[in-house]
């Protein structure tokens, strides 16, 4: 229960703090959104570093070779936890929008953040608002900043490795014509949801699996793309769900 108190002390500080930083990116902006981004960034991964050591959270991450180092990518990850985000966005190498539900859009300084972070908004519920999330995603991503999508939807509370993925998640992809790196988060959940309100230290396991290169694909393979990142991902949680279980019983 500490840690939970001293990570929740620790949020509203930062979104309290750093509202004149944000001002100060709000300007930078107007003269340069890759430098905004960038700085941004920069602090926004330095508070996740830290809120990763108030948890006790120990992540091993693995394939980030397989993250292209010159080009714009959109991240297809399962969501279980918002840990999942702590956990994955200070590997970012380049500005990295995620995109959030529309709810948080309403959430003062946490959403300028991520405004500056080249985050989006998707409602669900209006079909012509979420198309226009994916354009302006798609947009975002031809012009060198990646993208992180979960598309499940919502936090998978399930037993199972994955939810259905929700139509058109990947339409981002297609429409900017960018490849797909898959991102698959094991033991976020165990942070937090798993016993909540207590905080956990846990050992989560990140893999980046290899890109799937979406523009060279015709209009054929593009209709099985979604089944193709959802099996792909599935098999990966399952293999590291699996060793993360026996490496528990060996006590490592």
């Amino acid at each position: 229960m500490f840690r939970f108190i001293l990570i929740m002390i620790g949020l509203v500080l930062f979104l309290l703090v750093t509202i004149p930083i944000q001002l100060i990116m709000l300007i930078v902006r107007l003269f340069s959104k890759r430098a905004s981004a960038c700085a941004s960034l920069t602090i926004v991964s330095g508070a996740f570093h830290l809120l990763k050591f108030i948890a006790g959270t120990k992540v091993t991450y693995r394939g980030l070779e397989n993250v292209p180092k010159d080009e714009a990518v959109l991240y297809v990850m399962n969501h279980r936890s918002y840990f999942d985000i702590i956990t994955t966005y200070p590997k970012a190498k380049r500005p990295t929008g995620y995109i959030s539900k529309d709810g948080l859009a309403k959430v003062p300084s946490l959403s300028w953040w991520m405004r500056l972070l080249g985050c989006g908004f998707m409602d669900r519920k209006d079909i012509k608002k979420g198309l226009q999330t994916i354009n302006e995603s798609a947009e975002k991503i031809k012009n060198g900043f990646s993208i992180t999508i979960c598309p499940e939807g919502t936090r998978n509370k399930t037993n199972d490795p994955l939810m259905e993925f929700k139509g058109g998640a990947l339409k981002i992809a297609e429409k900017a014509g960018c490849k797909i790196v898959p991102v698959v988060c094991n033991g976020t959940d165990e942070v937090w949801e798993k016993q909540f309100p207590k905080i956990r230290p846990t050992k989560v396991l990140v893999e980046y699996l290899p890109p799937i290169d979406v523009g060279a694909m015709d209009k054929a393979q593009r209709k099985g793309l979604t089944d193709m990142v959802h099996k792909c991902m599935w098999d990966c949680y399952v293999r590291n769900d699996q060793e993360r279980k026996e490496s528990a019983k060996q006590g490592k």
